[in-house]
């Protein structure tokens, strides 16, 4: 029996499947489709564009460039809409909305008829979102990045969003900017559409994406706004075509081996640590189980060849110019699992042999022989604080400060840390650890990017610029400083992270991958932990229930392949 193509798949049901296809195909005649493109194979286009996402503003050409490529390759190309997530929009955070959106892209690539899907965004948890609703559903799909914004300008210095409004910040809460200027800056970082001109979140998931082969090639870094990025749009929705011709399903791309590799990107370009949570959903979604001592296994074996902010001088715009991930991938060929089947059916071994020539700027890709760090970016922490593990990114961080011993200056929640780090009594020095509680996953804040806790503001006047930071929270990849995040498992679920009280002890030891809170067990065992109220009904109740913890990629239980080892 031939499976169905196009709008005859996924008929819905009336106990009469010829009249239900009579009755789709005259709905959909409405919309004034002929007769000869009804009959054709359907591509989905995913639409997430949305007033309240900056990133996605120019989300509807990029569709319009999708079209030309479906339509010139002979298939009939339907946009759909599904949940959008700006970052800077979502209260408490994005990432309490990241498994709702996975589920709204599985369900409407699941329920509609297409035979491909073109998963269309940009913004940090959108992308995740998409190739974890993607990899379950497993019809065959293809990743479509907005491109990352261009560079603005301010008195004569480069700006970009957001690495450079953190630096500005700190000047301005350190007494070094007034008010007046701190407004000119602001109207300068982030000049044009796209996400953040830096390796954050959104610039890091889409050279994941790259690396594990559900894009096409060298169209990671392209910017925004540039017209490179409708090409590749046009070029996707060609791509897509084929994909339904030949069918190569997410769970034929994603696995235990592209994984690797996408890890190896990660750690090479010095990438955000959100990367780990969203790479280890993604993962879990086809059963693959990415596990903390693997990354420092792979850390310690692959520098960082990639010289953006936050860790070095360069934009996302240099890193297109410079060669793109392409050029990343072509330097860490010898660690790569080259035999990996991608979106367009070559292997990447295959992908990287087509390029003849490439040219490489090493000002911003260094060689694997001169690297800029030894080792990978980030590393996972463990203890009796943090017995799932913790995340550091050494690459963004003070190496002065990864072996010490200091006391805990604690916070206990996000309301208690804005309320009193710029109090001039507050009891701290430069030598202390800062420490923030339920701000974890499973906390009523559900797990911001508030693990970047500022200096407090008596220290910042006097010129501190970094202190050992620790919480269960998230940090932007646009942040930087000795930041240690993603504490397992969380203040609000019982952790030993809501046991710590002022005044205790606390040893950090990158080297020997170590934390550990310096508390008798007995004492520990006396000190209540904190049990939160669960929400009452709808989503936020469903999240509670079934989120996991950062080790585990903050998915649903229920939504998790069961995991194989690789």
């Amino acid at each position: 029996m031939t499976e169905p193509v196009g709008l005859s798949r996924g008929l819905t049901h009336y106990g009469d499947r010829d009249f239900a296809l009579y009755l789709r195909r005259s709905f959909a005649r409405s919309m004034g489709y002929s007769t000869a493109m009804l009959a054709k194979p359907v591509i989905g286009i995913v639409n997430t564009a949305s007033g309240y996402n900056n990133c996605h503003r120019l989300v509807p050409d990029l569709i319009e460039a999708v079209k030309r490529g479906v339509l010139a390759a002979g298939a009939l190309p339907i946009d759909f809409p599904t949940i959008s997530l700006g970052e800077a929009f979502l209260t408490p955070t994005s990432l309490l909305f990241r498994n709702l959106m996975a589920i709204d892209t599985e369900e409407m690539i699941r329920a509609q008829p297409m035979d491909a899907v073109v998963l269309v965004g940009g913004c940090d948890k959108t992308v995740p979102a998409q190739l974890m609703g993607a990899a379950s559903a497993d019809v065959p799909a293809i990743q479509l990045v907005t491109g990352p914004m261009m560079t603005g300008r301010w008195k004569g210095e480069r700006l970009g969003a957001c690495t450079d409004c953190r630096r500005f910040w700190a000047r301005y809460r350190a007494g070094e900017l007034a008010k007046g200027v701190i407004e000119e800056v602001e109207g300068g970082l982030a000049t044009t559409a796209g996400t953040c001109a830096v390796m954050g979140t959104a610039s890091t998931m889409a050279s994941i994406a790259e690396a594990l082969g559900m894009m096409l090639p060298g169209t990671a870094a392209i910017p925004a706004v540039h017209a490179d990025r409708l090409r590749a749009a046009e070029a996707t929705g060609a791509a897509a075509v084929a994909l339904a011709a030949r069918p190569i399903r997410p769970s034929q791309v994603i696995t235990a081996k592209s994984v690797e590799n996408a890890l190896r990107v990660l750690l090479a370009i010095g990438g955000s640590t959100n990367a780990i949570l969203h790479l280890t959903a993604i993962a879990g979604r086809v059963g693959v189980d990415l596990s903390l001592p693997r990354l420092n296994a792979l850390s310690d074996e692959t520098p960082v060849i990639v010289d953006l902010k936050p860790t070095g001088p360069h934009y996302m715009e240099d890193l297109f110019a410079a060669g793109g991930i392409g050029a990343v991938l072509r330097e860490l060929r010898p660690l790569l699992h080259l035999d990996c089947r991608t979106v367009t059916g070559e292997t990447l071994g295959q992908r990287l042999d087509a390029d003849a020539e490439p040219f490489v700027d090493r000002a911003v890709v260094r060689s694997l022989a001169e690297p800029l760090l030894p080792v990978g970016g980030l590393v996972a922490l463990f203890g009796s604080l943090a017995p799932q593990g913790a995340i550091l990114k050494r690459a963004a961080a003070d190496s002065r400060l990864f072996e010490r011993e200091g006391r805990a200056v604690v916070f206990t929640s996000l309301d208690d840390l804005a309320g009193r780090i710029d109090d001039p009594d507050l009891d701290v020095t430069p030598d202390d650890f800062l420490v923030l509680q339920n701000a974890g996953p499973t906390s009523e804040a559900a797990m911001p990017e508030a693990g970047y806790l500022p200096i407090p503001g008596k220290l910042a006047r006097k010129g501190i610029k970094d202190m050992v930071r620790l919480s269960d929270a998230r940090m932007s990849g646009t942040a930087y400083g000795t930041v240690i995040l993603h504490i397992a498992p969380d203040a609000a679920a019982g952790g030993p992270l809501a046991k710590v009280r002022n005044g205790d002890r606390i040893r950090l030891s990158v080297a020997e991958r170590k934390l550990d809170l310096l508390v008798e067990s007995a004492e520990l065992a006396r000190r209540p932990a904190p049990v939160p109220p669960v929400p009452a009904r709808g989503y936020r109740r469903l999240y509670r229930q079934e989120i996991l913890q950062a080790d585990r990629g903050c998915d649903f239980d229920f939504l998790r392949q069961q995991p194989t080892r690789g």
